[in-house]
């Protein structure tokens, strides 16, 4: 069997379909990834070969341009509204490197085209070629369904053009969330195990280890763009929440560019290089993030509480349903996100509370009950 991995072109969208093209290539499947420069590093790390199609989208670029002079991206975008719209942005992407995606589909003749659940030019790949489509959810999910019926209308004279009724739908929508995750309103989906993978890199030493004399690490892992959409003061308030919070060892991915800037910070505050994150959380105690879906779901993977202080889309969402599944304290507007006594606090209860841990790990046994990759590749397999 041959697939075709077709995703948006932002590098943690396409991470969580790795494991399942790992999947399909241990089985013996020809596996391919198409894509715009943005991702070919991550491919290239994920040891998956890769074609280069279009121009690079540069969307850490587009979302900073969004931004007036001192604007914060929680400012700027916050909570969304409900999608009714398939955004101008995506139809220009489409016309851009639509053409080029069914050149090299039709000479690459895949048998499944797998693609993240935004990603819909994959669908009109699958509906051109005759072959389904098999859709990845990030995690938590406000988005996919209400885009892609957006889509139907903004795409619909191309759809005509190439000889389709219109949008398909995928064949088959993967789900990672365990039980209880999920949005209610969701569009139901087919269960996979989430398998944690946030790029290649290695565990900075020492930090295989538990910490010593029994100090709770926790993890602040912000995202690749949260010091750029939301300026160093934020992230400086976040870290000295930690002052004072006796019998704890911070870690903080941030690039050495930043430092400087961010000045000095607690003793129980150590900054690392970024990391893959699921090279860090074995010895973790929790995990401050900003509600990217890979950081939320690894975390969860983990069974780790977590403190939530989401920016933007989907993000809410993920603060929102891991309150709701008492696995997290999400503080989800500025005014909470630059409280210096509320971090403290929203810490400190994650760290001493039996129940967010006790919610987490319930999370996570779910999860680790979930069809594998291996078990979804032979089954997408035996379908085709």
């Amino acid at each position: 069997m041959r697939a075709l991995i077709v995703t948006t072109p932002v590098p943690t969208h396409f991470m969580p379909l790795v494991p399942l093209g790992w999947a399909l290539r241990a089985a013996g499947h020809e596996v391919l990834v198409a894509g715009q420069p943005d991702i070919m590093t991550a491919v290239r790390s994920a040891g998956l070969g890769g074609v280069s199609v279009g121009d690079w989208f540069r969307v850490g670029e587009r979302m900073r341009g969004a931004l007036k002079d001192g604007e914060r991206a929680i400012d700027a975008f916050g909570r969304p509204e409900p999608v009714t719209e398939f955004p101008q942005i995506w139809v220009d992407h489409s016309d851009s490197v639509l053409p080029d995606y069914l050149e090299l589909a039709r000479s690459f003749r895949p048998d499944v085209v797998v693609s993240d659940a935004i990603e819909c030019n994959a669908l009109i790949l699958g509906g051109t070629l005759g072959i389904p489509v098999v859709q990845y959810r990030w995690g938590v999910d406000p988005l996919s369904g209400p885009l892609r019926a957006a889509a139907r209308t903004a795409l619909e004279d191309r759809c005509e053009r190439l000889g389709l009724d219109g949008l398909p739908d995928p064949a088959l929508l993967l789900d990672p969330c365990p039980p209880g995750l999920q949005l209610p309103g969701a569009e139901p989906g087919t269960p996979i195990r989430y398998v944690p993978y946030n790029g290649g890199g290695t565990t900075p030493p020492g930090l295989e280890r538990a910490p010593r004399d029994g100090l709770r690490r926790v993890v602040v892992s912000l995202g690749v763009r949260t010091l750029a959409l939301n300026g160093v003061p934020h992230v400086r308030r976040i870290l000295h929440a930690f002052d004072g919070l006796d019998g704890t060892e911070a870690l903080v991915t941030v690039e050495e560019r930043y430092r400087d800037e961010i000045g000095p910070v607690p003793d129980q505050v150590r900054m690392i290089d970024p990391t893959p994150l699921n090279l860090l959380l074995r010895h973790c105690a929790a995990v401050v993030h900003h509600g990217g879906s890979g950081t939320a779901m690894t975390a969860t993977s983990f069974g780790l509480p977590q403190l939530v202080l989401p920016q933007l889309a989907d993000q809410f969402a993920h603060g929102d349903q891991l309150s709701a599944a008492g696995a997290a304290i999400s503080l989800d507007t500025a005014a909470d996100q630059d409280d210096p006594e509320l971090l403290a606090t929203s810490l400190k209860t994650l760290l001493t509370d039996d129940a967010p841990r006790e919610s987490a790990r319930r999370l996570a046994r779910h999860m680790a009950r979930m069809p594998s990759p291996t078990d979804v590749a032979a089954d997408l397999a035996r379908s085709v």
